[in-house]
Parts: C-alpha cells; sequence; structure tokens
C-alpha cells in the first residue's frame, strides 16, 4: 500500500465554483481549434477603458462644424454587438460566475458606446443646426432690409410722382391758356417787327415743350413706383419666409441642445454601472488566476510525487522481473534446458485502459487560450458527460492509493495500475459526489469506484478523467 500524498487531507469545499480547465504557462501548441491568436474579450482592455470612461465625454468635440458628418449610431451598436457575441462565446472557458461579469461588463460597455455615439451625434446635429439658425437669421436680416429699402424707395417714388404731377398740371393750364388761335394775330396787329413775331412763336413752341416732357416723366415716375410696389411685395414675401425658417432652427436648436444633455446624463449613470461592473470581473478575474494558480500548484505537487513513486514502481518491477529471471535460469539449469523469456507482467485487458464511463466526450486534452487571463493553460485531462450519480468505474486493475478534496479538482480519485507496457500509470477521477473504494484497496478493471458529481471549480455534472505517465500527466486518449 502506497502512503497518501502530504498534506492530501480532506478540507472544506468553500465558496468556488468551477473552472475544468488547468495548465502551465509552457510555450503553446499550435493553435488547431476555433479561437484566432487575436480574439480577447473586453475585460482585457477594461483598466483602459476604465481610466477613460471620466473624461471621454469631455473629449468628445463640443461644437463639430455644420459639415461634419454625425456617425451613424444604428451601425456602431451593430458592430459592438457583434464584439460581444464574439467575446461571450470565447468565455466557455471561463467559470460561470466570471462569464457572468464579463458579460455584465461588456453590455455595460456596449451601451456606454452606443450612448456616446448618439451624443456625438446630436452634438453633430446641433453645430448643423446652429450653423442653420445663423444661415436663416443673416437671411431674415437681408430680407428685411431690402423690405426697408423697397418701402424707402416706394415712399421717395410717391413723392416724386407728387411733384411731377404739380409741375405737369401747371404746364398743362399754361399750355391750355397759351392755345389760343389769335395769338400770332395779337403780334403782329401790335405792329412787333417780323424778328419780335418769330420771337413770340418760339416762346409758344417752348412751353408746348414743357408741357410734354412734364408729362412723360409723370408716366416714368409712375412706372418706377409699380416696378418699387412689386419689389417691396417679394421683399415681403421672402422676410415671411426668412422668419419662418429663422424660427425652425430655433425651435430644432433647442431640442437638440435637450437631447445633448439627455445623453451626457445617461452616459454619466451608465459609467457607474460600467465601474461597478469592472469592478465584479475584476474581482472574479482575480479569483479565476487564485483557482489557476492553486490547480497548477496542485498539479505539480503530485507530478513531483507521482514521478518519485513511477520509479519506485519501475524499480519494484525491474527487482521483480530480476528475481523472475534468475529462478527460470535455475530451473533451467536443472531441467538441462535453456532458459525461457520471462515476460513483463501484463494486466488484464493488455496494455490499454477502460473508458471510466459509458458515455461521450465533452472537452478533449490539450492547450487552451483563456479569454481572460491571455494566456496558454493546459486542459490536463478528458471531460466525459455524466450527470451526478453516474457510476464512475476504474479504467484497469490497480490500487486505490489517494482520495482527498482539492478546490479546483473537487473531490479526487487516485489509482495505481502498476507498470504497463513499460510505464508506470496512474488513473485520476475528479469532481466526484461520493467515493465507493477505499484507499489501499484493489480494485478490478470496470469495478464501481466512485460517483460522478460537480464538486470544486466546476459549473456542471462532469468527470475529469486524467492519466499520468511516469508522474507527469499526458492525454487519455493516448491510453483508451
Amino acid at each position: 500500500m502506497v502512503p497518501h500524498f502530504p498534506g492530501a487531507n480532506p478540507r472544506k469545499r468553500g465558496s468556488i465554483k468551477r473552472d475544468d480547465s488547468t495548465g502551465t504557462p509552457a510555450a503553446p501548441y499550435p493553435r488547431s481549434r476555433t479561437r484566432p491568436p487575436g480574439r480577447q474579450t473586453m475585460v482585457a482592455a477594461c483598466c483602459l477603458v476604465l481610466s477613460l470612461s471620466a473624461g471621454v465625454l469631455a473629449a468628445v468635440p463640443s461644437a463639430p462644424t455644420a459639415e461634419a458628418k454625425p456617425p451613424d449610431p444604428a451601425a456602431k451598436k451593430k458592430q459592438l454587438d457583434s464584439k460581444i457575441n464574439r467575446s461571450k462565446a470565447d468565455l466557455d472557458d471561463a467559470s460561470d460566475q466570471l462569464g457572468k461579469s464579463v458579460a455584465a461588463y461588456n453590455q455595460s460597455v456596449a451601451k456606454y458606446q452606443a450612448v456616446q455615439v448618439r451624443y456625438a451625434a446630436a452634438q453633430g446635429q446641433l453645430a448643423a443646426a446652429k450653423a442653420a439658425d445663423a444661415v436663416a437669421a443673416g437671411k431674415l436680416a437681408a430680407a428685411e432690409a431690402a423690405l426697408r429699402t423697397a418701402v424707402s424707395d416706394v415712399v421717395a417714388g410717391q413723392k416724386l410722382i407728387a411733384e411731377k404731377r404739380a409741375v405737369a398740371g401747371r404746364a398743362v393750364r399754361s399750355a391750355y391758356q397759351q392755345q389760343n388761335s389769335l395769338v400770332g394775330l395779337s403780334i403782329a396787329l401790335r405792329g412787333a417787327a417780323p424778328a419780335d413775331i418769330a420771337t413770340g412763336m418760339q416762346v409758344q413752341r417752348n412751353v408746348f415743350g414743357i408741357q410734354s416732357n412734364a408729362i412723360t416723366n409723370l408716366n416714368n415716375a409712375q412706372a418706377q413706383l409699380a416696378s418699387k410696389q412689386v419689389k417691396v411685395a417679394a421683399a415681403e414675401k421672402e422676410a415671411v419666409g426668412a422668419r419662418a425658417a429663422a424660427a425652425a432652427t430655433v425651435k430644432k436648436v433647442a431640442e437638440l441642445t435637450k437631447q445633448v444633455a439627455a445623453d451626457r446624463a445617461e452616459a454619466a449613470a451608465i459609467a457607474k454601472v460600467k465601474l461597478t461592473a469592472f469592478k465584479a470581473a475584476e474581482k472574479e478575474k482575480n479569483s479565476e488566476q487564485a483557482q489557476y494558480n492553486s490547480l497548477l500548484a496542485e498539479r505539480n505537487r503530485v507530478e513531483q510525487l507521482l514521478i518519485a513513486r513511477a520509479k519506485a514502481e519501475k524499480a519494484a518491477a525491474a527487482r521483480k522481473k530480476a528475481a523472475a529471471e534468475r529462478a527460470e535460469k535455475a530451473k533451467a539449469r536443472k531441467e538441462h534446458r535453456k532458459p525461457r523469456n520471462v515476460p513483463d507482467p501484463t494486466p488484464s485487458g493488455g496494455g490499454r485502459l477502460s473508458y471510466p464511463v459509458s458515455s461521450y466526450i465533452t472537452s478533449p486534452y490539450g492547450m487552451r487560450f483563456h479569454p481572460v487571463l491571455h494566456y496558454w493553460k493546459l486542459h490536463d485531462g478528458t471531460d466525459f458527460r455524466a450527470p451526478c450519480g453516474t457510476p464512475v468505474r476504474a479504467a484497469a486493475d490497480g490500487v486505490v492509493t489517494d482520495k482527498y478534496y482539492n478546490g479546483g479538482y473537487g473531490n479526487r480519485l487516485f489509482v495505481s495500475h502498476g507498470v504497463m507496457s513499460g510505464d508506470s500509470i496512474t488513473t485520476v477521477y475528479n469532481h466526484l459526489s461520493k467515493y465507493k473504494a477505499h484507499v489501499g484497496e484493489r480494485v478490478k478493471r470496470g469495478e464501481i469506484i466512485a460517483w460522478s458529481g460537480t464538486t470544486g471549480y466546476s459549473t456542471g455534472c462532469h468527470l475529469h478523467f486524467m492519466v499520468y505517465k511516469d508522474g507527469r500527466v499526458v492525454n487519455p486518449m493516448g491510453w483508451l
């Protein structure tokens, strides 16, 4: 009977939840599964995001130019949702609580970034509205100035027409008074000289010319007045439109100002939620790191003990074989024949192991990239589907060497199978709910030794099956 591992006494379970993956920071194997090397969850940048969150609103331009095209919130949200879905898919190697904390943090980050996009868009629209308001105000001022000028021109035109009418009236009266057929005779009868008569006739013609000019000026002034009145009507119409446009932009500016204030307040509220979620995710990440360190220390401790045990078992097997060979030689001398070869002891079932449960594999042995801790780690066994209470059977003949509780692996049971095909083989059964076999007991292949469970760092009932070859953990599928 092989003694217990030092310090392997059962311990109180505590409040640990789960992580089926354990590992070592050794150089990773080439990735062959689903996660691309560059993928990572948003928690990796949570410290940076948190440090920027307090000043991010101030960093958004307060008054973008009116020509700047605001970002599309719907497109940005779609990108964020896609990133969150990828992050959630990466969390299958982490604990349930860590996954929930990270998911909550990711959702708060998405909301925060979405409201930032809305805030920036509203600011852009507000700047555009303010620019439009300035343009509308300028148009309104120009229209009102044009209207005032047109009205002033009409008043001046009306005054000019009044003056022209007075002049035309005097000219008409004078012409009327001068339109007498006896004017020429009167001049002749006065015995005027021919030169005087010619002068009188010229005066008469001048009077008639003045009359014609006065009437023409009056008509021109009336035409100009009519044109100015048309301009006044057009200026009044444009002024009405400018006033309406200015009123609309003022209303839009007021609405967008309220929207910007609401988005700023929402961003501040979400920032508080994000901070809380970040602290929870950081706490769970630290717990995950602690569990990883604990599992790594446990595996290293077990390996050192099993390496020493493997050396002892192989030395004992070599001594046993040497004794058998000496006995065979002695017997051969007595029987006067050649010594026969002494084979290595072969366990029942040959040099292979049997499945510990009648089920299928849910998670194979191999290197994994932890989505939160961001390094490669070894999933040091093969997980089988095994609802709680499923019988767990010995993979080969052997001796139960140890059973104890570990915070990560839960209830563990070790079976040493001795030397198989030249290698010292030990199988380990983890997350058990109950033991059947006892330390020091010899068990047969297929014999029930325990029942499956979800103890330790585990999210659900299953069996985590491990194989140690010469004291070092190996892929169980190489022996099944």
